[in-house]
């Protein structure tokens, strides 16, 4: 099998790459933790907007996406409206997650999932989900306006390409002015491949999870990191396309 069931700290289930070597969440975290307390709940609390055009990268076991639906249908917050645009390579994985033991908030979403898998798209009356399958490097260069950035692929040790000051120069032009990017990853040469192209780069906490990035173009009410100083002081580099293979 390419991929193998793993059980994470709250007790959601995973699933382990082996083509990656590894896990498509945190399994400190957690599956749902993770979506919600490092993407999801941290963007709609920035993003004051009443349409909210959403990248998930990369849909993986579409446990970000389906967070999102639940919080927007069932959270607090004053967003009317939302679209979700989120590429994935792997067609193979689509086909596992028909019988995936999701976590029981988004269970009720499992129609809109088998809809996506089929589809590749959902509609309501609110919600509009665009399941893209192929490389994200080229899907992102076709959004535009996007208001938050869900960078939740495999880690830059694993999958360099989508954490280089190319791929993040794509993802700074299809931001909008309030847009703000969150991610997992607080790896130096990660932030400064985005500070690089112009973003404003913070760190959250949260008790009990790890630390999260959220990079911005505008002043965020937030623990700024000064990159120039990291610059300064740092040995690590921007990552960059030219340090690995290309596309």
């Amino acid at each position: 099998m390419k991929y193998e069931p793993r059980l994470s700290a709250d007790g959601t289930i995973t699933l382990y790459s082996k083509e990656y070597d590894e896990c498509y969440h945190s399994l400190q975290d957690g599956a749902l933790t993770e979506a919600l307390f490092k993407h999801v709940k941290p963007a709609f609390s920035l993003v004051q907007k009443p349409h909210l055009r959403i990248l998930d990268i990369c849909f993986g076991l579409g446990i970000n996406t389906l967070t999102t639906i639940d919080y927007f249908l069932h959270g607090s917050h004053n967003i009317q409206s939302i679209e979700i645009f989120s590429p994935e390579l792997d067609s193979q994985l689509l086909e596992q997650l028909k019988d995936f033991s999701y976590p029981k908030p988004l269970m009720r979403y499992r129609e809109i999932l088998l809809q996506l898998i089929e589809n590749k798209v959902y509609k309501s009356k609110n919600i509009r989900v665009e399941l893209y399958i192929g490389d994200a490097r080229a899907y992102v260069k076709n959004l535009h306006d996007i208001d938050i950035v869900y960078q939740d692929a495999f880690s830059p040790k694993k999958n360099p390409l989508l954490w280089t000051v190319e791929y993040f120069s794509d993802i700074a032009k299809l931001l909008s002015e309030e847009g703000v990017v969150t991610t997992y990853s607080i790896a130096t040469p990660v932030r400064l491949a985005m500070y690089e192209v112009g973003l404003n780069i913070y760190e959250l906490e949260r008790e009990g999870i790890k630390k999260i990035t959220i990079a911005s173009k505008k002043e965020l009410p937030l623990k700024k990191i000064d990159m120039e100083m990291k610059k300064k002081r740092s040995t690590a580099k921007p990552l960059t396309d030219d340090m690995f293979e290309k596309i």
